[in-house]
């Protein structure tokens, strides 16, 4: 882990994120050079000099982005607004839920991302799936090389991700150079679905995953017998429990387990481990639609797999970082154990030889996510196998 603040593991989480985004290392001294006597300040303070530094240096991006423009210079611009959108999209994550101008801060980075994505004639498509009155949305990215309907993974995010956060660490394209689409997913209590919808996370994630299996079904690009999904982080937990109760998923993949979130909580108020964002309390609270933190309590009771696992009758992968310091690696042992009716099963643990040791492998995501890449792209290889035999 790139450790730039000796004492402030939020904000080292937030630049190794952005690393593994795309980030350039001479605009994150430029940005956090001046932050380090800030990384020891109360929240609201460092959090506040985090955000004028690293949303100046997006200011200073789309300058020069639309300097490229006048030129006529599009693959530069994009490029730049791709950055300028990283760092918004870092900055917004560590906000208090209802900091002034948040809102608008996201929705900037937002439109910085769709520039990026239009500017560079990248593979990635913006699309809306209804959902109770309103829609949630998603990044489409088509299969190469696939003619006729492909396999695709839906991969969700975690507690504090979004759906431009997991697309630019690279899974959807390490797939789609495999012959496997991806439908990168902003669910209920997260991105857009939480910041701009209004949903909040519920623990009996089978009830949005079965609309949007519903609605891949009636796309064509798509073979409706060869739709997975993967989850990061607390995706580790929402992953698991859909694909037990939603027969038509036909695969899983956790990248970082999460089998007992509600004995994460407890532990995290006896003060064990890392917290992934600060003002945590308070954004757990957002995101599961709790009242205070008695009802937050109450709702993280019904956050763990015991009882769900054993449901899995699909090929499924866990992975987990050797020295997570958010989430036990215990947990990845007793997800894995619990999958006895799995007909494939795997427990793949990232040690310091391969890298992605941290937390979700943000340490080092290429060789983590590429190992998940080719587990879905051989699972997919077997069942055409299986199919041609019969």
């Amino acid at each position: 882990m790139f450790k730039y603040f000796p004492t402030n593991y939020v904000w080292n989480l937030s630049v190794n994120l952005a690393i593994e985004m795309g980030a350039r290392i001479g605009e994150i001294e430029e940005m956090c050079g001046p932050l380090q006597e800030a990384a020891k300040s109360p929240d609201k303070e460092g959090v506040q000099a985090f955000r004028d530094t690293w949303a100046k240096m997006a200011d200073k991006l789309c300058g020069l982005a639309e300097e490229d423009l006048e030129r006529g210079r599009l693959l530069s611009a994009g490029y730049k607004y791709n950055r300028a959108a990283t760092y918004l999209i870092t900055c917004e994550r560590i906000q208090a839920h209802g900091a002034s101008g948040r809102t608008e801060l996201y929705k900037r980075s937002l439109s910085l991302f769709q520039k990026s994505i239009e500017l560079g004639h990248e593979n990635c498509e913006r699309v809306e799936i209804p959902y109770e009155g309103k829609h949630l949305s998603a990044l489409y990215v088509k299969a190469k090389g696939v003619k006729g309907p492909a396999p695709i993974l839906i991969q969700i995010n975690g507690l504090d991700s979004s759906k431009e956060m997991k697309y630019r660490v690279g899974l959807p394209q390490w797939l789609a150079e495999r012959g496997v689409s991806s439908l990168v997913l902003d669910q209920p209590g997260t991105g857009e679905a939480l910041k701009l919808q209004d949903f909040h996370a519920r623990f009996d994630t089978e009830h949005w995953a079965s609309v949007v299996v519903d609605w891949l079904e009636q796309h064509d690009e798509v073979d409706s017998k060869l739709i997975g999904m993967e989850g990061v982080s607390l995706g580790g937990y929402y992953c698991p429990r859909a694909v037990a109760n939603e027969p038509r998923l036909a695969l899983g993949c956790v990248w970082g387990a999460n089998h007992d979130w509600r004995d994460v909580q407890k532990r995290r108020l006896e003060k064990e481990g890392d917290f992934p964002v600060p003002h945590y309390w308070a954004h757990v609270q957002w995101v599961w639609g709790a009242k205070n933190m008695d009802d937050f309590m109450e709702i993280a009771e019904n956050v763990h797999l015991d009882g769900q696992i054993e449901k899995i009758k699909v090929p499924f992968l866990v992975t987990h970082g050797a020295k997570d310091s958010q989430i036990p690696l215990k947990w990845a042992e007793r997800t894995f154990e619990q999958l006895v009716n799995s007909p494939k099963r795997e427990l793949k643990i990232f040690t310091e030889r391969e890298g992605g040791v941290q937390h979700s492998s943000f340490d080092n995501s290429s060789n983590a996510g590429q190992y998940i890449a080719d587990w879905v792209a051989d699972w997919v290889a077997e069942t055409f196998n299986e199919l041609k035999k019969q």
